[in-house]
């Protein structure tokens, strides 16, 4: 028959066991933080950098987005979102809608509205770039917008 400490451990044992055991949780849960924050820098990175794609994939890539939400009876799309790090100032002229705000565009949202000037806009296209979330109140990622009703 087990002894009386065999079936009630020690009360400072069992807190160095718990101890452990938090230990064990806090590092686990640093080390997936740190790996999901690896992963949203390596994303941002990629993303401010030009996409490679040519000027024709380009266009066909805007022409399904628009076909597509043109059957669906939709005169606008989003047709991308970003983190607001991607601007120079972190989406502040976005959000201030102030003159010149597209200067602060870096990567491929800085190519989306290239694409827009060259292609879209002389076709009667309009685009919108604003911030969509606001976490803890503060600007967060923005929204490309491109539109062609009558509003």
């Amino acid at each position: 028959m087990p002894g009386l400490d065999d079936l009630i451990p020690n009360a400072a044992n069992i807190r160095k066991e718990a101890a452990l055991k938090e230990a064990e949780r806090a590092e686990e849960y640093a080390r997936l933080a740190a790996a999901a924050e690896a992963e949203k820098h390596a994303l941002i990175e990629r993303l401010s950098k030009p996409s490679g794609k040519s000027e024709e994939e380009k266009i066909q890539l805007a022409s399904t987005i628009i076909q597509r939400a043109v059957r669906n009876g939709l005169t606008q799309v989003q047709v991308y979102r970003f983190p607001n790090t991607l601007c120079t100032d972190r989406g502040r002229a976005i959000n201030q809608q102030e003159k010149g705000w597209e200067n602060t565009l870096t990567g491929i949202p800085k190519e989306i509205f290239q694409l827009w000037t060259d292609y879209l806009k002389p076709r009667g296209y309009r685009i919108a770039y604003q911030i969509i979330d606001f976490p803890g109140g503060v600007p967060g990622d923005v929204g490309v917008t491109i539109s062609w009703g009558d509003d």
